[in-house]
């Protein structure tokens, strides 16, 4: 009896490509992750020959975007943050600030609105936790001061893009004299018509993180400890996983919250739990299958024209990412008196951008805030840096090592 099967078709040849070009990526020491993005080109509609169905590869992107967002709140730590809070905090907000204002300047000046080149500037703005860690642990250099701060200054570029996921559809709108998708019917884009949507939209996630905080912290560590005490290893994991998408869901459904806020609610209130670190484990192949996924998914929305295209916007972007913000976070570090060396190792780690890029540029083109064109540059953006982040690595170490300068106090 013939079959139709286009999720597991689909599944089979996202997974085999995106083994295939891991391990060639990783035998040339790129990151895997580009090996993914590319395994989604080519097999995504934009490439000559198999075509694997973009309907359900968003869907299961959505899966890998929920679990990990679950897995950073999982692993966010107030303690580390707090231990860096003297370089992480400012450095990364002003960071972040400097490549936002540079982005918004490139898009500018080849013709986009302010509202598109507000999104687009702070797609540019934040590093990749997945290349990050992978790169520091390769160095060996988490455990250093450098890595601590590189974390820390990580974690608070996470959090900020939380709440930009949830703020900047809005305000992108707002720049461009349009009404905010989801905004009250019929109120305008001027007045009390967008104060009032305005507040209700931050109401329901306030609502929503509230809830959370006092109700959930209380109830859903209960629930997993309930389940860890039946000492069935499918149990917990289900649990953990219910915990990951069902909340996730019920902040979309019934709070009109992402599904990744909800998700990092979530982690973020299970990480305080003893077994946290139990769930983190437990997850972790299926995150880890899930985030292949989603990568997979984002090369296959990559239209590889746009290098033809817009190689113009596409250098300056790089640019920014490159210099821009490698410039920018390297002199914060030095101005809070980390040596010359610890100041390059965090520049060298944020030059390039990842997941919370993709995340955004995809939001913001579902909202009519970024134009197609937007996204695949922002995956252009991405799948060049992320290459070339060893060579920037390697330039660090060549200039730390002409002569280390006296830390600035």
């Amino acid at each position: 009896m013939p079959h139709n099967t286009p999720l597991i078709t689909t599944l089979v040849a996202a997974l085999s490509m995106a083994l295939l070009l891991g391990v060639i990526a990783r035998k040339l020491r790129l990151p895997p992750l580009v090996g993914y993005l590319v395994a989604g080109m080519l097999i995504g509609p934009h490439t000559p020959g198999f075509a694997g169905d973009l309907a359900l590869a968003g869907e299961l992107s959505e899966i890998g975007i929920i679990l990990l967002m679950f897995g950073v709140g999982l692993h966010f730590s107030p303690r580390e943050l707090a231990e860096a809070r003297g370089v992480a905090v400012p450095g990364a907000l002003v960071q972040m600030g400097v490549a936002t204002l540079l982005g918004w300047g490139v898009a500018r000046l080849f013709g986009w609105s302010d509202g598109q080149g507000f999104v687009f500037g702070i797609c540019l703005s934040v590093a990749s936790t997945v290349v990050l860690l992978r790169a520091l642990q390769e160095r060996g250099e988490v455990a250093t001061n450098a890595g601590k701060i590189a974390v820390g200054w990580l974690v608070v570029e996470d959090l900020a893009m939380v709440v930009a996921l949830v703020l900047v559809p809005v305000a992108a709108a707002l720049l461009d004299g349009r009404t905010p998708a989801g905004m009250l019917a019929g109120m305008g884009v001027s007045g009390q018509g967008v104060l009032v949507s305005l507040v209700v939209t931050l109401g329901k996630v306030a609502a929503f993180v509230v809830l959370m905080l006092i109700v959930g912290s209380r109830v859903m560590p209960a629930a997993l400890s309930m389940v860890g005490a039946l000492r069935s290893r499918e149990l917990f994991s289900l649990a953990a996983l219910v915990a990951a998408l069902g909340v996730a869901y019920l902040a979309f459904v019934a709070f009109g919250v992402s599904f990744a806020l909800g998700a990092f609610l979530s982690g973020l209130v299970l990480g305080q739990s003893p077994l946290s670190q139990k769930a983190a484990e437990q997850t972790l192949p299926l995150r880890d299958a899930f985030a292949v996924l989603f990568f997979v998914s984002v090369g296959m929305l990559f239209d590889p024209g746009v290098l033809l295209r817009q190689p113009l916007v596409l250098g300056a972007a790089v640019l920014v990412v490159v210099v821009g913000k490698s410039a920018a976070a390297w002199a914060i570090a030095r101005a809070r008196g980390l040596t010359n060396r610890e100041a390059l190792i965090i520049a060298a780690s944020l030059a390039q951008i990842g997941e919370f890029s993709f995340i955004l540029a995809g939001l913001g083109v579902t909202e009519n805030v970024l134009p197609e064109a937007g996204r695949n540059l922002v995956l252009a953006v991405a799948l060049i840096t992320i290459a070339v982040n060893p060579v920037m690595f390697w330039l660090a170490d060549r200039v730390a090592g002409q002569g280390e300068a006296p830390a600035l106090r």
